[in-house]
C-alpha cells in the first residue's frame, strides 16, 4: 500500500463522470493524428510526443475495459462461421477504431494500409505479426527474373519487391504494434494457441475513394531461389497482389463497451 504521509487525499471524480479508458484513447488518437501533412513524421516533435502518449495509454487497455469477455476455442469448428469478426467503436475523417476478434488459428492475410498510420493492441490471447515494407517497383522483372509458375502478363504490373521487416508474438501484456505510411505498412496477423482479440486504430481510415483501399498480397519466390533456405528478417522478398483469399472473411458484431464520442 502506498503512503502519502500527511498530504491531503486528492478529490476523486464520481465514477459515473470519469471518462472511460477507451474515451481517453479516442481523444488522444484524434490529437495525435489530426492535421498531419506530408512531412516526415520522424522529424515532427509534436506528433512523436503525442504518439508516445497514445502508446502509453494503449499499453494499459484491457479487454474488461471494453466489456469484452475472452473467448474460448470452439470444441467443434463450424465451417460456415467467419474466422474474424469486427466491433466498430468509432470512425471519423481522422481515424477509425475498433476491435478484431480472431478464432483460434485464424489469419488476417498479408495486406497494406496505403498512406496510413496504425496501432494494434492485443486485448486477450496471442497473435503473431509479420511486417513488410514495399520497395520501389523494379523495371526489369519481365526480362530478367523467372518465376515458377511463370507470371501472367498482367501480374508483372502487380508485383512488388519488399523487405521482410519483422515477425513477433504479442499478448495483452505487450505494448502496441505500430505501423507507418512507409515503415511496417504491410502485415499479416495470426491467432496463436487459441482465440485472440486486438484493438485497432487506423489514421486516416480506409477510403477507396481517396486512394486508401485494402490490397492483399502473397509472398512468392523466383524459380532460382526455390531450393534456397528460408529467407530471414531484413531479407528482400517478392510480393504479388492477389484478390482477398477465399478462406478469409470478416463480419461485424455489436460493440459492448463504453460509448465513445469525439
Amino acid at each position: 500500500v502506498c503512503s502519502r504521509g500527511n498530504e491531503p487525499r486528492p478529490k476523486t471524480m464520481p465514477r459515473e463522470k470519469m471518462a472511460s479508458r477507451i474515451q481517453i484513447i479516442a481523444k488522444q488518437a484524434r490529437s495525435t493524428f489530426k492535421n498531419l501533412g506530408s512531412e516526415h513524421y520522424d522529424n515532427n516533435k509534436v506528433f512523436l510526443a503525442n504518439l508516445t502518449k497514445l502508446k502509453n495509454l494503449l499499453t494499459e487497455i484491457r479487454a474488461q475495459d471494453l466489456n469484452i469477455e475472452p473467448r474460448v476455442a470452439d470444441p467443434v469448428p463450424v465451417p460456415s462461421s467467419p474466422p474474424v469478426t469486427y466491433m466498430q467503436i468509432c470512425e471519423n475523417d481522422v481515424f477509425s477504431m475498433g476491435v478484431f476478434l480472431l478464432k483460434s488459428g485464424a489469419c488476417i492475410p498479408l495486406h497494406d494500409h496505403p498512406g496510413m498510420n496504425g496501432m494494434l493492441k492485443v486485448l486477450y490471447g496471442k497473435v503473431r505479426i509479420s511486417c513488410f515494407d514495399k520497395l520501389d517497383k523494379p523495371s526489369n522483372v519481365k526480362k530478367e527474373i523467372a518465376f515458377n509458375p511463370p507470371l501472367l502478363p498482367y501480374q508483372v504490373d502487380i508485383l512488388w519487391r519488399s523487405v521482410f521487416r519483422s515477425v513477433g508474438e504479442f499478448t495483452e501484456s505487450c505494448g502496441p504494434c505500430v505501423l507507418g505510411p512507409q515503415k511496417d505498412n504491410l502485415h499479416q496477423i495470426t491467432a496463436v494457441d487459441g482465440p485472440a482479440a486486438f484493438l485497432d486504430i487506423l489514421a486516416p481510415p480506409y477510403d477507396p475513394d481517396d486512394g486508401r483501399d485494402c490490397h492483399y498480397y502473397s509472398v512468392i519466390q523466383p524459380a532460382a531461389e526455390e531450393d534456397a533456405s528460408v529467407h530471414g528478417i531484413q531479407q528482400e522478398r517478392w510480393l504479388l497482389e492477389i484478390p482477398q483469399p477465399a478462406e478469409f472473411w470478416c463480419v461485424g458484431e455489436s460493440y459492448p463497451g463504453p460509448k465513445v464520442t469525439i
